[in-house]
């Protein structure tokens, strides 16, 4: 059996990649998978690409809007994730809370952090591209948080965030969430299905 390296690479001011990271524990525990969170900042792969969000490429088309909120409701009853909020303030800028992923992946800490930021995010309502909101968030998290609120402005957590965003660019992303299983990309929440057949597929050969 061979084991996939399986990315995720996102930013917390995607919805979908909030769903998609409420959903890979289950998909880990079916595949035995172990899904490598990447931090990038959208914005970037977005100025990278020439893309735009979802709200915005599609303001104005008539249904479509519509359509996406019935779709987010059937994906939060089917898998129970009835904590979802949407955020009044979307979109923000998310520079700052991914820079603070980066740091957390050199500080520890990292699904901590990873989830009170999405909570804070897509549970709390929080606006949280306003800086004092971050302080408080991670503060509240506890000491993990005030260390990691330290080297959001350090050089290195800037450049790895950087280098992650051209690198996915550079593998073919142009949005949060997207996937690699190996080096096949999969973009998407409603793409899980076809990544967990991938990674199965790969153990099988």
């Amino acid at each position: 059996m061979s084991m996939p390296a399986v990315q995720f690479h996102f930013d917390f001011g995607s919805p979908n990649a909030y769903f998609s990271h409420k959903v890979i524990p289950a998909i880990e525990q079916r595949t035995g998978a172990r899904f490598e969170y990447v931090p990038i900042l959208l914005g970037g792969l977005f100025r990278l690409t020439g893309n735009r969000s979802p709200a915005e490429a599609f303001a104005g088309i008539r249904n479509k809007p519509e359509y996406g909120k019935l779709e987010i409701r059937r994906f939060v009853e089917k898998h129970g994730l009835h904590a979802y909020q949407h955020n009044p303030h979307f979109p923000v800028n998310t520079l700052q809370i991914m820079r603070g992923a980066v740091a957390a992946k050199l500080e520890g800490g990292f699904e901590s952090y990873v989830e009170t930021v999405f909570a804070a995010m897509w549970e709390q309502e929080k606006k949280m591209d306003d800086p004092a909101i971050i302080e408080q968030v991670l503060r509240d998290a506890g000491p993990d948080g005030a260390r990691i609120l330290e080297r959001m402005s350090d050089p290195l957590v800037k450049e790895t965030l950087f280098k992650n965003t051209q690198q996915s660019f550079d593998r073919g992303a142009f949005g949060s969430p997207t996937f690699f299983v190996n080096d096949e990309i999969y973009f998407g929440k409603d793409s899980l299905r076809d990544v967990e057949e991938e990674i199965e597929r790969v153990k099988a050969s």
